[in-house]
């Protein structure tokens, strides 16, 4: 699925200010829930909240509360947003149906943190992870605190072979699209394929030093590298991470390590990571992430360079 938008931007120091401004006590009360599978949607929560309500002290990936305070909307959404893929979530999660003509969706997986989908166009090797609750996509400075659940873990352990929704293809790939370059404005992660090449390029790069193995070290020059992606789209450069666990918040990650320090935007990061694999073919342990943007030399705004949807 290609991504463009068309909200509002978010200035980057804004950006920085808020969410390093965030703290438990301006965030929403409560706990989020557990994982639950579910083929439907399911019934919704009172009224009052905004988003559904968590059951379970133990979420999923380790947040706290998966929903954006209500003083973010205008950052983040709101729950009264038209956005064909918050309607799918709102459906998932609330049994609320879209309204004509979209058509109801396949609730894959649905738990209080998230939920996944099909990705456009349906193939066995293509589905997003949603937020559950309204959260428009990377720019909202909510994602970068504590309190936000780990999407990125959560849609490896969905996407792995013997998971909830497992990516078939040999080699899987997550993305996340900056907000210029997606057409739908509820944050959602790409879980699909990314192709052989892709694979053996990182770990080219890996075996001769090129890339960062501490967090820090994120968007060193010696750590960024080209790399070609899907046939036809040429190099495009990334900043090059190894990281042995999704443990950490991600977006966190890169909002210390490289938007902050490099005095970039937010809103304008595209983040892929993957998985790295044994020669044969299962995985090795570790996760390659992979940034970019257009501050870059040939860099990109988008993860499709790199991920395999059909």
């Amino acid at each position: 699925m290609n991504d463009n938008e068309t909200a509002n931007g978010v200035p980057r120091r804004r950006f920085v200010a808020l969410s390093g401004a965030l703290g438990a006590g301006a965030l929403l009360a409560g706990s989020a829930g557990g994982a639950s599978a579910a083929s439907g949607p399911v019934p919704a929560g009172p009224a009052s909240c905004p988003c559904p309500c968590p059951t379970d002290p133990n979420p999923p990936g380790g947040g706290r509360s998966p929903c954006p305070p209500a003083h973010l909307q205008a950052l983040c959404g709101s729950p009264a947003d038209n956005d064909s893929l918050w309607h799918d979530v709102r459906y998932c999660t609330q049994g609320i149906a879209p309204p004509p003509p979209q058509q109801k969706p396949d609730c894959l997986k649905v738990t209080s943190n998230y939920v996944v989908l099909h990705g456009k166009p349906v193939s066995p090797h293509n589905f997003l992870l949603l937020p559950s609750c309204r959260i428009t996509g990377i720019e909202c400075p909510f994602i970068v605190t504590n309190e936000a659940a780990n999407y990125w873990d959560a849609a490896w352990e969905n996407a792995r072979s013997g998971g909830s929704v497992p990516v078939q293809f040999p080699n899987i790939g997550l993305g996340v699209n900056s907000k210029g370059a997606r057409q739908l404005n509820q944050l959602h992660i790409h879980m699909a394929g990314v192709r052989a090449s892709t694979q053996r390029r990182l770990q080219e790069l890996e075996a001769t030093g090129r890339v960062a193995i501490q967090p820090s070290q994120w968007g060193d020059p010696q750590y960024q590298a080209a790399v070609t992606g899907t046939l036809g789209s040429g190099d495009r450069t990334y900043r090059v991470l190894r990281l042995n666990s999704l443990d950490q918040n991600l977006f966190a990650l890169l909002n210390r390590y490289v938007v902050v320090r490099f005095g970039l935007d937010m809103a304008d990061q595209t983040v892929v990571v993957v998985p790295k694999t044994t020669p044969a073919g299962g995985f090795a342990g570790s996760f390659y992430v992979l940034n970019s943007d257009a501050s870059l030399h040939d860099g990109t705004s988008t993860c499709d360079h790199l991920l395999v949807y059909t």
